[in-house]
Order: C-alpha cells, then structure tokens, then sequence
C-alpha cells in the first residue's frame, strides 16, 4: 500500500483529531489513531471511549487498507516537518515507513480489528448553529459545571431544546447559569446533558463555520466541516433549574461590571483562605465593597459607584464565585437583583443582546459577625 499527502494537510488534520487520544489509560489501543484507507479517501479517527473526533481527506491510493498508529509519534514527526510530500508505504513485518525529499522514518503499526467502534448518530434530526454562537453559549455557561460526582448530571452543561429557544444550563448548587439562543426554537421539549470534557474540547474546535447537531438518547455529534466530534451524553435527569429562580427581587443594584470586578479581584488577596468571604455593603446608591483575613491580621475596604434601588443590605459572596461570573459577561453594565442577604442573587446585563438571554444565579454566603 503506498499514498502521498502534504505534511502541513495531515498536520492539521491531525491537530484536530489528538484531542481525543487519552493522556493515560488502561486501555493501550486508545493511545492510536485508527487510520481507514478506501477507495482514495483517508478517515482518520481516534477516541478515549466517552469522546470520539474522525475526519477525512482524499489521498491517492493503490488499495485499501485499515491500520492503528501510534498517535503521539505519528502526530510529533508530522508537525516538526517543513512543508513536504509524504510517501507513505507499508512494509514487511507491520512497519509504515513515511519517506520525505530529506528522510526516511519507519513506525510499527497494527491491526484494527481491536480498535474499538466509534458510536455513529442517526441523522433523524439536525440541528444547524453557527459555530462562534456556539461558542459563545458555552463558554458563557460551562465555567459553573459541578466538579463532585456526587451528581453526574450537574457535572455537565444543559443543552435544553425548547419554544422559547435553545438552552444552555449549567449549575454546581452555588451558581446557576442559563444562556438562551432564540434562534433555535423546538415545538418539542428535550433535555440532552453533554459532559464536562466533551465541552472542554468542543469549544476550541469551534469557528465562525455551521455546525450541523445530530442526537441519540445515548450521544451527540457535532459536524464541524470535515471534521465530526461524538461524545456520549450523562444519562441522568437534570435537576429542575427553574425551581431555584426567585422571582421577586425587588431591589435593584446597577453597576460596571468591569469596576466591580476589578474590586472582587482585589478583595479575593484579602479574604480569608477558607471562607473567601466578600461583602457588599448597599445603600444610597453607593457600594462598599470589603473583605477582611483574621488569621493574617489584613482587610480592605473599596466604595464605587452605582445606582441602587432598594433597601439598604449587607450582603455576602465567595469572591472567586463572584470573579467567575463576572468574568463570564461581555456587557459592560449589569444588574443585581437581590431580595435579602439569604436569598439567591440573579445576575443579568443591563442590555440583552439581540435573540439572547443571559441570567446567572448566585447564592449568598451568611456574614461573618
């Protein structure tokens, strides 16, 4: 079997296939590429079982032929290459030579028959999103995904299908956070939950290009160009969100974000270690924000501006909760709605954008007396 490609073709497609390659495992056959020869065109796949990324490109071949490389040498000889041809051939005694105008490298390779199945998804149902839209959902939702175990369900982000629009929802018991596209609306409910590192992957592979979304009760794929990625779904419930959503808060905080955060940032050195308490002090349309570490003897106390309807409050917040979800928002200028130091905080841009809708929930913690 002999075939040429260019380096920096195979290189690419190479670089976004290797996300899928385990870093460790028990199963030594993930560490490969399955590379799939037929009929001038070259499938090259990989998976760590829970996600899966193939991709294809048209190659000159004599026959065909199904083969498992190792990934990691294969894809660090490919991208140290100057732009070249490749000649790919199979030699005697399960070798792959790859002979370039300058060398000759020789890899072992083997048979494919224990490589395991990639999963494939019916494409019953497509679901068509712009890749950045896409992006932009998830990396505004996926930072409060749960790290404990505990409840599988919430330690993967929410794709809810919907009248009102497509959901994105993801919540670790502290914080809650909802990122509706209403461009993307079903007469049919239905909740599929897509793991932490599915999602992880997904948004780098993503760009301003269309990505088509097929589902299974089991899996998602996501076609991406040439590229598709397939990642098994956490098959449990997903708690009931929207029963954690106050709907009265009557009092009204409006402030910049980016002043606020700049402040949480700073008070995040003199919290304490422990409770990373914060507290935001409210009245008279100004804020005092502070913060104070007994073990070490250090406080600090910073006033901003804004403008605050409502009762006058003492409220308290884990800094790093509330510099995640700040960091999190692209509007300049958002609104707390607060009810009582006890009671969840909604958190929304001054200005929604057009056919979006952003709400982050944050839970208080009780002050310090």
């Amino acid at each position: 079997m002999e075939f040429k490609v260019n380096s920096k073709v195979l290189e690419k497609l190479l670089s976004r296939i290797i996300p899928a390659i385990p870093n460790r495992t028990p199963m030594p056959i993930l560490e490969n590429f399955l590379f799939d020869i037929k009929d001038g065109l070259m499938m090259v796949s990989a998976t760590d079982l829970e996600i899966s990324l193939r991709s294809s490109i048209n190659v000159p071949s004599d026959e065909n032929l199904k083969m498992v490389i190792p990934a990691r040498l294969l894809y660090d000889i490919i991208r140290t290459l100057d732009e070249t041809q490749i000649t790919f051939s199979t030699v005697a005694g399960s070798k792959l030579k790859l002979t370039t105008d300058n060398g000759i490298y020789n890899i072992g390779y083997t048979s494919s028959e224990d490589f395991p199945e990639i999963h494939s998804v019916t494409r019953d149902k497509e679901v068509v999103i712009n890749g950045l839209d896409l992006k932009k959902a998830l990396d505004q939702t996926s930072f409060a995904m749960s790290k404990e175990d505990m409840r599988p369900a919430m330690t993967g982000t929410l794709f809810e299908f919907s009248q009102e629009g497509l959901r994105f929802v993801s919540t670790d018991g502290h914080r809650l956070v909802k990122f509706v596209n209403k461009n993307i609306t079903s007469e049919a409910e239905e909740q599929y939950i897509v793991p932490e590192r599915a999602i992880s992957v997904l948004s780098k592979l993503l760009n301003d290009t269309d990505v088509k979304i097929y589902l299974s009760k089991s899996h998602i794929s996501f076609q991406i160009s040439e590229l598709e990625f397939i990642s098994r779904l956490i098959g449990e419930k997903y708690p009931a969100y929207s029963s954690v959503i106050p709907l009265e808060n009557e009092n009204r905080l409006f402030i910049n974000r980016l002043d606020l955060n700049s402040s949480i940032r700073r008070m995040m050195l003199f919290s304490s270690s422990s409770s990373k308490q914060v507290k935001l002090s409210l009245s008279n349309n100004k804020i005092e924000v502070s913060a104070e570490d007994i073990d070490h003897g250090s406080d600090a106390v910073e006033n901003i501006d804004c403008k605050y309807d409502g009762d006058t409050m003492d409220i308290g917040f884990n800094t790093a909760y509330v510099n995640d979800i700040l960091s999190h928002v692209d509007e300049d200028n958002i609104i707390f709605k607060l009810h009582s130091p006890t009671k969840a905080c909604i958190i929304e841009p001054e200005t929604a954008a057009e056919n979006e809708e952003l709400m982050l929930l944050l839970m208080p913690v009780r002050l310090n007396n």
